[in-house]
């Protein structure tokens, strides 16, 4: 048979097994826009959020190969820099936008939407070595770490714990747990003594703290739920009696005054672009399981069908 023939022979085949697909009623403008996306999509932001969307992206490139997503972190306050300015399309935040972030993407004319994409139990730690203490009171937490602190030795958070001197460990100043911790505790956002091992990176705080017997420190929930063995949780008491963070604490607020909620911040110009679009529901339609996988606390699904809607609404014209 002729090549041509073989060819034409090929094509109609193919044809016909489209059409008896097409009985099934398959999402073929699925199929296709996945074979063919194309993009990238820069994040930057919170270390605290990272875990989440670092899990989706992957999930995400296994259905969609061809699309590059680096997810890097700068911190909350560093991610809005960039965000601001317009240099990324999405901002992990583990807090909301300050009102100077918002002037300063409204001076560049950037306009933006947040999402929730999950709880937190902000968690104090320390080394599996300590056996004295299980819980701080938010008073004495504030007398540990407030400006100017000369509470430097165990013995000076309270009567009866050893004479052994402590150290600090935390995030750094442009950190979203910082801002979060120090209103919370302190109960002014950017107050805290300066003399601690800081660090925007969570992994080198967990390094710290699970190396260094007399340590104390503070980050997010997840990061202590994926190194139990290296460190030991110490519980809160802000009134109501000592408690941990868990999921059931966490999503109920009686874990106080450290629970919080975590965002994603998107710029709406980037909802133009199909693969920004299909990304975000990938996540919002994602969330609940792959929040719970890095050890955070999902929201109701009624939380994640507004955050859908909001990006709906938000979109425009796709290009």
């Amino acid at each position: 048979m002729p090549t041509r023939y073989v060819a034409l022979a090929l094509g109609i085949a193919l044809i016909a097994g489209i059409v008896a697909l097409g009985m099934n009623e398959p999402d073929t403008s699925l199929l296709a826009t996945d074979s063919l996306l194309f993009g990238t999509i820069e994040i930057d932001g919170s270390s605290t959020v990272f875990p989440i969307t670092q899990a989706v992206a992957e999930e995400f490139r296994k259905v969609h190969p061809n699309v590059q997503v680096p997810v890097g972190v700068s911190g909350t306050g560093g991610g809005f820099k960039r965000f601001v300015v317009g240099e990324t399309h999405i901002s992990n935040a583990s807090r909301s936008i300050k009102p100077i972030e918002i002037a300063a993407a409204a001076e560049n004319g950037i306009e933006f939407i947040e999402i929730a994409v999950g709880f937190d139990g902000l968690s104090i730690i320390t080394n599996p070595a300590n056996d004295f203490l299980e819980c701080l009171t938010t008073d004495e937490l504030r007398a540990i770490w407030e400006p100017g602190s000369e509470v430097n030795h165990w013995s000076d958070v309270r009567d009866g714990l050893p004479d052994s001197k402590f150290r600090l460990y935390g995030p750094d100043t442009d950190s979203g747990t910082f801002d979060y911790f120090t209103e919370s505790i302190i109960h002014l956002e950017d107050a805290s003594r300066s003399d601690y091992s800081a660090s925007a990176d969570d992994n080198v705080l967990i390094r710290g703290v699970g190396g260094d017997k007399n340590a104390l420190g503070y980050f997010g929930y997840a990061f202590y739920s994926s190194s139990r063995e290296k460190l030991k949780l110490i519980a809160v008491d802000s009134g109501s009696g000592c408690i941990y963070p868990s999921s059931e604490t966490i999503n109920d607020s009686t874990y106080s005054p450290l629970s919080r909620p975590m965002f994603i911040y998107v710029n709406t110009a980037a909802l133009k672009r199909v693969e920004v679009m299909k990304f975000l529901n990938f996540y919002l339609d994602n969330a609940t399981t792959l929040v719970q996988e890095v050890g955070y606390v999902p929201l109701p699904e009624a939380m994640y069908q507004d955050g859908r809607a909001l990006v709906s609404s938000s979109r425009g014209p796709l290009n």
